[in-house]
């Protein structure tokens, strides 16, 4: 890891959070993700289970997370589980974790090797009624591919079919979606990277330059200040290609007079900033640029207002679909006969904002969290409405990062320059 160590108190208040909603006498098992394979003999990079490194912020493949806070033996109500150290493989693929080393980053005080645990888990399963499986139930999946957890699953209901079964997933959605304190100081720091990142975009950008340069740029921003390194795609799209939400080409040159939507952020130990700017590429907004950004700003200022515990994401869009309607018609994009002849179903506004306003953050960059109930304190939301033009080629997103408080919300981005002004004179300089 790149990063310096985290504070392991997260880990140990996260597996205390999930511990005290699990069942009497049961026992949790979470499993890292696969080594996916690219071509030849080569894999692609290692990406660990969300889930299990929220619960022990280990990053290694070959690694378990055993929950069971009921077991006989004090020792092992929670067990860390590694592979054991090659002294030939390291040769070629570098150094593993030492046990000590895995109880000081995760709080664990009982570490066991991968080739060992069977024989203990076996009796461990025997002495639990309930087993806790972790499974992906993000909202957005859409991968098909049986990964390691599902063929998990299917390898204890096989041994162990009389047991209850557990969803360890159902519990995750609600414990996820409320960072602690020390989660959003871990976020913050991978927003401050992103901060300086931009602020040295703004001193970069000019006409002539290509978009596969700025993301070269972030890149090397990123690695510089020790994050990981993206924590999604970036999106660097400058003139009409701004319209296309998960543009990641990156390959055209920026020119004079257009605007440049930028869409990146850092990832740092394991957690996710994510933040939209949309610029000129020669440092002034036209006119008529500078009215839909300002517009688009309204929006998210709007919206942010509207972020307290208490408002469901459904009402909060509604709200938002509104006043994008009343700015719309402000600038012209639609007149009054669109709003009343609008299909229901289809409201007018969306054919220039056609995606959603807000997600969770944090470890993923599509967190974990409830859609439907009423926004609780220590939710973590990006906020980024855009307006997309298609007669004017242009496209304006604004993101900021949204902290819900007991009694409001902590904008953890307010530092990042964000008004036109504010960008102009940035980039004049």
């Amino acid at each position: 890891m790149k990063y310096h160590p985290l504070n392991p108190q997260i880990f140990v208040q996260n597996r205390q959070r999930f511990t005290k909603a699990m069942l009497p006498n049961s026992i949790a098992i979470f499993v890292s993700n696969d080594e996916w394979p690219m071509n030849g003999d080569a894999i692609h990079a290692f990406k660990q289970n969300s889930d299990l490194f929220w619960l022990s912020g280990i990053t290694q493949e070959d690694s378990m997370v055993i929950l069971f806070p009921d077991n006989p033996d004090p020792k092992y109500r929670e067990v860390l589980v590694l592979v054991r150290p090659n002294e030939l493989k390291e040769k070629w693929d570098g150094k593993r974790l030492r046990a000590n080393e895995a109880k000081q980053m995760s709080g664990m005080p009982t570490v066991v090797w991968l080739d060992s645990i069977d024989a203990l888990l076996q009796t461990w399963i025997h002495l639990a009624d309930h087993i806790y499986l972790d499974s992906n139930e993000n909202d957005r999946k859409a991968n098909l591919i049986r990964s390691r957890e599902y063929r998990f699953i299917d390898e204890m209901q096989s041994r162990y079919p009389l047991h209850s079964y557990q969803r360890a997933a159902k519990i995750m959605k609600e414990l996820r979606g409320i960072k602690t304190a020390e989660e959003i100081e871990v976020v913050q720091q991978a927003i401050d990277i992103t901060e300086t990142t931009f602020r040295r975009l703004l001193q970069f950008i000019k006409p002539g330059v290509m978009e596969y340069e700025i993301e070269a740029e972030i890149y090397h921003s990123f690695l510089s200040q020790r994050a990981t390194g993206p924590a999604y795609g970036s999106i660097i799209a400058s003139g009409d290609r701004a319209r296309t939400l998960h543009y990641v080409t990156n390959n055209q040159e920026c020119k004079d007079g257009e605007l440049i939507l930028m869409d990146f952020g850092a990832e740092y130990g394991g957690y996710c900033a994510d933040l939209t700017r949309t610029i000129p590429v020669n440092g002034k907004f036209t006119r008529r640029q500078k009215t839909v950004y300002n517009a688009c700003l309204h929006l998210h200022d709007y919206a942010k207002s509207l972020l307290k515990p208490g408002i469901t994401i459904v009402d909060y869009t509604d709200k938002v679909g509104e006043e994008a309607t009343q700015q719309f018609l402000k600038i012209g994009l639609l007149k009054k006969s669109d709003v009343k002849n609008e299909d229901p179903e289809n409201r007018a506004y969306r054919k220039y904002l056609y995606h959603g306003i807000s997600h969770h953050l944090g470890v993923d960059v599509h967190d974990l969290g409830t859609r439907t109930a009423p926004i609780k304190p220590g939710m973590l939301f990006t906020v980024e409405p855009g307006i997309y033009i298609e007669e004017e080629q242009m496209g304006v997103r604004i993101e900021n990062n949204i902290w819900i408080t007991r009694n409001g919300h902590k904008d953890l981005m307010k530092n990042i320059p964000i008004t036109v002004e504010e960008i102009e004179a940035l980039m004049k300089k």
